[in-house]
């Protein structure tokens, strides 16, 4: 290692890594530190439950990874990751044993919703179809990191976004239309009636049309892995079972950039209270499932889709996020589901699957959610619970505890709800600067906030290499 690095990163999920990478490209010195034994952040990929079972404990559906600009400029397939679609990227059964789907199609999707919304959807996306890889470069790069490569279709994107979901809900007519949307919505863990809410729906439908919801072959992992060792083979070091409390446990560096929770980083740095503004938002309950089978949904689209919403109406799905951000377990959770082994079969011995649910509750809550998750799995797929082999539950103290950026259980590191939503952790056009030239963060804190993208990594970067650039002259 070389006496002074060009830059330390401290935390080595999809952020810190996708820094550190983007920094080594540039031809800068860098080296990685990681407090657990293994890399990966929210992408994981381990034995949660039983031998042969490969869960994900966080993440495992990436519809922002497939298309994120930072992903799709490193050569990530030479080292191991390969994305598999499943047959339908998501679907939302109905009590009525119907269900509506979120396709790769744009016409399938809205025949799903019933004839008298099928227009009103069509309208809504098809501004932006075909628009994708440069809409999402402009979005997801706010504060403006670079210049838009499309202005005027960001601008239109913003106008239709910015107004909260509840506004946009009035235009469909039934409630396959309002449900299926507001459960896009709900993927932030906020609720439906705030701003820009609208954009987050829109955004998830686009990827689905645009570039789908895939998973990786093998688990999350392969995205951390693959990081790690294109990271590697541009020079970088990564180490592991390195816990940072202070400045000071680390080498001497340049710049240092921190995939952290602000809190943390405030902490290490000795910034006192300069991010006491930063709120944190509900957390997950999230059980992972070893089946003897797969789930037993009622309606046939479940049985296709990588991802299931549960939640048959938007007012239930708006009165479990209400719940949930306001301190109250909701008693009817919203469910966001997983089925990896559908599409990826070698997750699970033969003719076994893995599967996971998770469920909003307070954040720091401390109660069980299984029984209500289950009970509302079984309402779309009677006689589930006789499938389960085993099942591995994790509520906010367990997530905050395999890591650390999940204050409370709030996987996606703040409240994504109201300004806070696009300008995090404060508000600032520098939001990845701190009271230090030499300290950044990048993590999901940061804009353009939770997911399996890398942006935040990506944009903080431009920020380091240009005040390293500015200090070498």
């Amino acid at each position: 290692m070389p006496s002074m690095l060009d830059a330390v990163v401290v935390g080595a999920g999809p952020n810190g890594l996708t820094a550190a990478v983007e920094l080594a490209r540039r031809g800068f010195s860098v080296a990685v530190f990681e407090a657990r034994s293994t890399v990966g952040g929210g992408a994981r990929t381990e034995e949660l439950t039983l031998p042969g079972f490969h869960h994900d404990p966080c993440s495992a559906v990436h519809p922002l990874g497939i298309g994120s600009p930072a992903f799709k400029a490193m050569p990530l397939e030479r080292y191991g990751l390969e994305w598999l679609h499943p047959r339908l990227p998501m679907a939302h059964p109905f009590d009525d044993g119907t269900a509506a789907v979120l396709s790769r199609s744009v016409a399938e999707t809205a025949a799903s919703l019933g004839p008298r919304d099928a227009g009103t959807y069509r309208r809504l996306v098809t501004p932006f179809l075909g628009r994708w890889d440069t809409l999402v470069r402009d979005f997801m790069s706010l504060p403006l990191t670079a210049l838009p490569r499309d202005p005027v279709t960001l601008a239109r994107f913003g106008l239709s976004g910015l107004p909260p979901s509840a506004w946009l809900m009035r235009r469909f007519r039934d409630e396959q239309a309002r449900a299926l949307f507001a459960g896009l919505v709900g993927h932030v863990i906020a609720p439906l009636g705030g701003f820009a809410t609208t954009a987050v729906g829109l955004v998830f439908a686009l990827a689905a049309h645009e570039a789908g919801w895939p998973l990786p072959r093998g688990g999350s992992q392969s995205i951390s892995d693959a990081l790690t060792a294109y990271l590697k083979d541009l020079g970088g070091a990564v180490h592991t079972d390195y816990e940072v409390k202070r400045l000071d446990d680390l080498p001497p560096a340049r710049a240092y950039v921190f995939d952290t929770s602000p809190t943390a980083l405030a902490r290490i740095a000795g910034f006192g209270g300069y991010y006491d503004h930063f709120r944190y938002g509900a957390a997950a309950f999230k059980i992972d499932y070893a089946l003897d089978g797969p789930v037993p949904w009622t309606a046939e689209a479940p049985r296709h889709a990588g991802t299931v919403q549960v939640g048959p109406t938007s007012g239930e799905i708006g009165a479990a996020l209400r719940q949930a951000s306001s301190g109250t377990a909701p008693r009817t959770p919203f469910l966001i589901t997983a089925q990896p082994s559908l599409v990826d079969p070698g997750r699970a011995p033969e003719g076994k699957h893995v599967f996971w649910a998770y469920g909003h509750v307070p954040n720091g809550w401390e109660g069980d959610l299984t029984d209500a998750i289950e009970r509302q799995i079984e309402r779309f797929a009677p006689g589930f619970r006789d499938r389960v082999l085993a099942r591995a539950t994790a509520g906010p103290p367990e997530l905050a505890a395999r890591n650390a950026n999940y204050v409370g259980g709030d996987i996606a590191c703040g409240a994504a709800r109201g300004l806070q939503l696009l300008l995090r952790p404060r508000l600032s056009l520098f939001p990845y600067n701190t009271p230090h030239p030499a300290v950044f963060l990048c993590s999901s804190a940061t804009p353009p906030g939770p997911g399996v993208h890398g942006m935040s990594g990506h944009n903080a970067a431009k920020a380091v290499w240009r005040r390293l650039r500015v200090a070498a002259r």
